[in-house]
């Protein structure tokens, strides 16, 4: 069963110079430029290949039992015991990292904490996309092969 590693951040709130405005991305319009969603699908495809694993970003409203959501969200993934998922609420300022059964020997939970902890720095600077990159860059650098 997932969800074995916890993590909970909240992010300062900031106005976002990357472009998000907060708009709903089940709405049909991406809350990201094409630029933007070229940078994060290049780290989600990098994180993958260097590590194995399969990663997942969630962007969007987590409710208000925001950890049981994103395991909602990591269930549904087509492998989730061999996922990552990084679920992210910047209306709630909240950031959920929950990994696999057979991830959380590899990731473990003091690395997802720094990697929730340096996305929250770049929200609080307003650039959500840097903020994904460089969580994704780090859980996929301290995965331990």
């Amino acid at each position: 069963m997932p969800k074995e590693a916890v993590v909970r951040e909240e992010a300062p709130a900031a106005p976002a110079k990357d472009g998000y405005d907060g708009s709903d991305p089940t709405s049909g319009e991406s809350p990201f430029s094409s630029r933007q969603l070229i940078r994060i699908d290049e780290a989600l495809s990098a994180a993958d290949r260097e590590s194995g694993l399969a990663f997942s970003v969630y962007v969007g409203d987590l409710g208000e039992k925001t950890r049981e959501h994103a395991e909602k969200l990591h269930d549904k993934l087509p492998d989730p015991d061999k996922s990552v998922l990084v679920a992210i609420s910047p209306d709630q300022r909240m950031v959920e990292i929950v990994t696999g059964s057979s991830v959380v020997d590899r990731i473990p939970d003091r690395i997802c904490a720094l990697a929730a902890l340096s996305m929250t720095a770049a929200f609080a600077g307003g650039d959500l996309t840097a903020g994904i990159v460089t969580g994704l860059r780090m859980l996929a650098d301290h995965t331990k092969v």
